[in-house]
């Protein structure tokens, strides 16, 4: 196995890493503690081809591949949690089942600008009662003519309040429950598309989090994604793909912590020398360190899974769940390697460990990842 990266795949990792530590690292406390939207930075984000990473060059993507896209994703989150969960929103939940199920005409309507960057996507699955069970979706699309009439609730749905375009699900067969859900490319100008309550939450407070809701909104026929039934299918594809981006994310949460955690043992003194002399605290760091890189490889295999198109659902899992957990663990760590300081929003360990708890919800929770995980490995035995 070659773990070198190619040429290309190095000049992403330098020109994120450069950007992360310039541009977006600097505001990230800042919109942390006021909760503004990096419109500003997305724009830049564009201009470096980050927002359609892996979608094609004739459809204003940056034609790389998922392994380029996770290092990016590594890297922006690295610097800012809140940054790189939009990032993965556009890429992997927006541009990704528009690029695999949408038509020519969706493509060039939708995906285009999208990838670059001209507008922002949203996806909205989840609802009041339908979480991980997806298939409770109650959101209804009546077929009316040349158009579905939408009504319904989403809750929870990243990059919301600055969305242009949203892909969202609605059940159009309830006789069908799973079956009988389809999916659709709507925009916030639609007559009936409403923004509701904007989330006051835990952490990644700059990424625009908020609630969706649909009153008899009219939506032309054309803009079904896929079939009317292949909604689920649809739904499901696409989280396996976004786990690369959201295993991505966890390993830059864990590198911060890291990296935060090493300068600060190095520089704190205690009992008159630096608390890194301490085999406590150096266990500490060797355990984040080794469980980082452990994170980073399974992302790694599961960006090439899919690269190749072979069935990817029980790798992206484990790199979801694996990394999801790493970044929590060594947010923990690193708030007990500043001691006090860890604990007061003037230090980065602060934001990271808000930061690092929703990795193990999103885009499908542990427990989630463990069920898809082991019926992968009982069809295997």
């Amino acid at each position: 196995m070659d773990f070198q990266l190619t040429e290309e795949q190095q000049m992403m990792k330098e020109m994120a890493h450069k950007f992360a530590d310039n541009r977006v690292k600097p505001g990230a406390a800042e919109r942390d503690r006021t909760h503004e939207f990096p419109a500003d930075i997305l724009k830049e984000c564009a201009d470096l081809g980050f927002m359609g990473v892996v979608v094609p060059d004739e459809w204003g993507g940056a034609g790389m591949d998922y392994l380029s896209y996770a290092i990016m994703m590594e890297e922006i989150s690295r610097a800012c949690a809140s940054t790189g969960v939009i990032l993965s929103v556009n890429n992997s939940l927006v541009c990704d089942p528009l690029m695999k199920f949408g038509t020519e005409a969706q493509k060039e309507k939708y995906l285009k600008p999208l990838a670059m960057g001209k507008k922002l996507g949203c996806f909205a699955l989840t609802e009041p009662g339908a979480g991980s069970d997806a298939g409770a979706t109650k959101t209804t699309a009546v077929k009316d003519g040349d158009h579905y009439i939408i009504n319904g609730t989403k809750i929870f749905i990243t990059n919301a309040t600055h969305a242009d375009v949203c892909i969202m699900f609605a059940v159009t067969n309830k006789e069908e429950k799973h079956k009988g859900i389809s999916a659709f490319i709507v925009e916030k100008d639609f007559e009936g598309y409403n923004l509701g309550t904007v989330e006051n939450k835990l952490g990644i407070n700059a990424s625009g989090t908020a609630e969706l809701y649909f009153e008899d909104m009219k939506v032309p026929a054309e803009n079904l994604l896929g079939e009317e039934g292949q909604g689920y299918k649809i739904a499901l594809a696409t989280l396996d793909g976004a786990r690369i981006g959201i295993a991505a994310q966890g390993v830059g949460v864990a590198q911060a912590a890291l990296d935060e955690s090493v300068k600060y043992a190095k520089e704190r003194v205690q009992f008159g020398k630096p608390i890194s002399a301490n085999q406590a605290i150096q266990w500490f760091l060797a355990d984040m360190a080794t469980e980082i890189e452990a994170a980073r490889l399974l992302t790694y295999k599961g960006a090439d899974c899919k690269q190749t198109g072979g069935r990817c659902n029980k790798i992206t899992s484990m790199a979801k769940v694996f990394a999801a957990e790493t970044a929590m663990k060594a947010a923990t760590k690193g708030v007990q390697i500043f001691g006090g300081y860890g604990y007061m929003k003037e230090y980065p360990m602060e934001r990271l460990f808000r930061d690092a708890k929703i990795l193990e919800i999103y885009e499908g929770t542990s427990e989630i990842q463990r069920i898809v995980i082991a019926a992968s490995l009982l069809k295997e035995y």
